[in-house]
């Protein structure tokens, strides 16, 4: 048999190449499908963008088709923004012949910048639909945003074109004093319940003056942002019991990302940070998510300040950092942090009672509690541990030991953990771990028992009456109230939650 000529086969290529559909499209017929019909953008602050959220558009039939437009309902004045398929159209808000295959698929990225005088004055909802084609073709898929009004707080502008800093150690910093004449916010010292605020920059608290936060305060930071307690000035949180899982009395502290996606995320915004020698700073029924340093408090002059009922969650450092501090606290639950949930460095004076130290987070072996008496660099590198002392209390985590206690000589360190539970798999010689035999640090310790947590990996650590840590408490360092406000039983349970029955798995 001749074989076939080059000729002869390159026209049979282009006879087939010919009959394929791929380079052809039909109109559409309103046939499209959808991953869902409608688009909750979640809760956004105003003039803020949103995350962006993804719709993705099915050609189901056979046959390729061309959607002669794809727009925003509200058009070029449509407050959200789309790309499809990667292109941008025009200003993010009108598409002409999109090409769509056979049994193939695209992708839709919104997102929207509103404000709330672009919402309904009813529900604060922003809405708008993508529609695609048009007449009796036409289909839509709705978007809706809720809008948050929020007071504001930034540095500010001057003329010249320079934006407002704050020199802290001798460098410049995007931040700004918090003013109580402010023209527009009016006393800008004093955070209410009405609104929530978003910060953006450090805003500080001038020397002399006290910041207060009314129960039901909810404080938004945006990234590298927080607040800054001066030389002489004061903290006082005034947070109450909740009745609900909305945390109604809490004052809350996190980012200004509100979306799902970002509840649990660490290292969204900066630190609350109280500098030397502030004075007179109580906390009570706080709650704070998604720091790099949650709390960082430093000298504060023998000044002591109280901690109470107070939640830290998933900073990228530390939960609560105290250098050369006094602090006591009460019913506090710190987990997830980098290094450490609860750090007292360069010495100071510490006493913690009923409270929850745990550390979930996932890499590179933190601690739960870090105990030293010294800084390095600083003149002079040691400082006195006078007193560091649990009660009551339950040191936990996930990996195998969970308490640092770090000592050089030449400065006291005084530690003290009475009732208490505690994981440290470590057979060290080490004297400062002699948990069994060293009655003068340790009393009544209960090593390497599971507390039992609720949902630990969702923050909740309450216990059953299964728990190493039920009724395990001495009476003597007995806080009437859980975190929560119940009353505790005798003799009391470990850590910062009364024990309760947990809701049966179904």
């Amino acid at each position: 048999m001749r074989p076939f000529s080059f000729l002869a086969i390159l026209g049979i290529l282009i006879f087939i190449c010919s009959c394929r559909s791929d380079f052809e499209t039909i109109a559409s017929k309103g046939n499209l499908s959808f991953s869902r019909d409608t688009i909750f953008l979640d809760t956004v602050f105003s003039t803020l963008s949103s995350s962006t959220y993804t719709l993705k558009v099915y050609n189901q039939s056979k046959s390729d088709i061309n959607i002669p437009t794809i727009k925003l309902g509200k058009r070029l004045n449509s407050k959200y923004r789309m790309t499809v398929d990667g292109m941008t159209g025009n200003q993010g808000k009108e598409f002409e012949n999109i090409t769509l295959l056979a049994k193939d698929s695209i992708y839709i990225f919104i997102e929207t910048t509103a404000n709330t005088n672009d919402a309904s004055t009813a529900d604060f909802l922003y809405t708008d639909d993508i529609e695609f084609d048009s007449g009796s073709n036409q289909q839509k898929v709705a978007l809706v945003t809720l809008i948050k009004d929020a007071v504001f707080l930034y540095p500010q502008k001057f003329n010249n074109g320079t934006t407002e800093t704050l020199t802290i150690d001798g460098e410049d910093t995007y931040g700004f004093f918090l003013d109580e004449n402010d023209p527009i916010n009016g006393n800008e010292l004093l955070f209410t319940n009405q609104k929530p605020y978003v910060i953006y920059g450090y805003a500080a608290v001038p020397e002399g003056k006290t910041v207060t936060f009314d129960a039901g305060a909810r404080v938004h930071f945006h990234a590298n942002s927080g607040l800054i307690v001066s030389k002489d000035a004061s903290l006082k949180i005034n947070g109450t019991t909740s009745t609900t899982g909305a945390l109604e009395g809490e004052v809350v502290f996190e980012g200004d990302r509100l979306e799902p996606l970002y509840s649990d995320i660490a290292g969204q915004w900066g630190t609350i940070w109280l500098r030397n020698e502030t004075k007179n700073n109580a906390i009570n029924h706080l709650t704070l998510k998604n720091a790099t340093i949650g709390l960082l408090i430093e000298n504060n002059q023998g000044n002591t300040m109280t901690i109470k009922n107070t939640q830290i969650y998933d900073c990228t450092n530390y939960g609560l950092l105290a250098k050369n501090a006094k602090i006591e606290g009460e019913n506090i639950v710190i987990n997830s942090a980098g290094q450490a949930s609860l750090a007292l460095n360069y010495g100071g004076d510490y006493k913690f009672t009923h409270c929850t130290f745990n550390n979930n987070w996932n890499g590179n072996s933190p601690t739960s509690v870090s105990i030293n008496n010294f800084e390095f660099g600083a003149t002079p590198e040691l400082k006195n541990l006078s007193q560091a002392t649990f009660n009551n209390c339950i040191i936990y985590g996930s990996y195998s030991n969970h308490l640092s206690l770090n000592k050089k000589d030449g400065a006291a360190f005084e530690y003290l953990f009475n009732n208490c539970l505690i994981k440290f798999f470590g057979t060290s010689t080490n004297p400062l771990y002699q948990f069994a035999t060293d009655p003068t640090h340790y009393n009544a310790i209960i090593l390497n028992k599971d507390p039992k947590f609720y949902k630990p990996t969702q923050n909740d650590f309450n216990i059953d009456n299964t728990s190493s840590a039920f009724a395990k408490g001495n009476p003597t360092h007995n806080i009437p109230f859980d975190i929560t406000g119940t009353t505790r039983t005798l003799p009391p349970d470990l850590g910062a939650y009364q024990s309760k029955e947990f809701p049966k798995k179904l």
